[in-house]
């Protein structure tokens, strides 16, 4: 999984990669041009450009450097082709989501409200908020809870504004998942661009009917779960 990066410097608007070249990109080499001192000031407007026209990539425009970043992101084919196995780090996810948080309850003595899961673990924001459940470390933050197995170093991250649905898969968090689970290794596609690829895995994976999206707790905010939801 590891990549090689193809640097390109261009003092010119003529030496800038054209449409062609850019799309022939394989995904395990990403493309980062740098913008010479007479094109400097087209480096915005052309990265939106780029953007706008590449879909099907990463376009990162750096804040400070006259970089602009290019990446292919990992197709829809590829992801058909491997929907079996995304569909069931979802339900393994799903499966050790719930026994985390459920345990973490017991941790604290306490109950999850039915309705909010926040209800119950944001109070513990303050003087428990971190600490060591088994092999398990926690950490509540915003309206997660991080949890990382300190010998294998798996993590997964449990969304809190539910009601008792603790398979819900944020596109980074899912993927940071899948790449720190042992039993994946190694993956059976690559996946270089955690967050785009992940948002990318999610919504094909919908439209597949393998993930679906169910209503949140928050007005207009929908959530993705995997649709087969049985062993839990």
């Amino acid at each position: 999984m590891d990549r090689t990066i193809e640097l390109l410097t261009c003092n010119t608007v003529a030496s800038l990669p054209s449409m062609k070249q850019i799309l022939a990109i394989p995904r395990e080499r990403p493309l980062r041009v740098t913008f010479g001192p007479a094109i400097q000031a087209l480096r915005e407007s052309i990265g939106a450009e780029w953007r706008d026209n590449l879909p099907n990539f990463s376009v990162g425009i750096h804040l400070e450097r006259p970089e602009i970043s290019i990446s292919k992101l990992i197709t829809e084919e590829e992801i058909a082709a491997h929907a079996t196995f995304f569909a069931q780090c979802a339900k393994d996810y799903r499966t050790l989501a719930t026994n985390l948080i459920h345990a973490l309850a017991s941790h604290f003595n306490d109950t999850i409200d039915p309705e909010n899961a926040m209800h119950t673990f944001g109070k513990y924001k303050r003087g428990r908020q971190t600490g060591m459940m088994g092999d398990w470390e926690y950490r509540l933050h915003g309206s997660d809870c991080g949890f990382e197995h300190r010998k294998t170093g798996q993590t997964i991250e449990v969304y809190l504004l539910t009601s008792l649905e603790f398979g819900i898969l944020d596109a980074y968090f899912f993927v940071q998942f899948m790449k720190t689970t042992e039993q994946y290794q190694p993956l059976p596609v690559d996946i270089y661009e955690d967050g785009a690829d992940g948002f990318r895995i999610r919504e094909k994976m919908v439209a597949l009917g393998k993930f679906e999206r169910i209503p949140g707790l928050i007005a207009g905010h929908d959530n993705i779960v995997v649709r087969d939801r049985s062993d839990v």
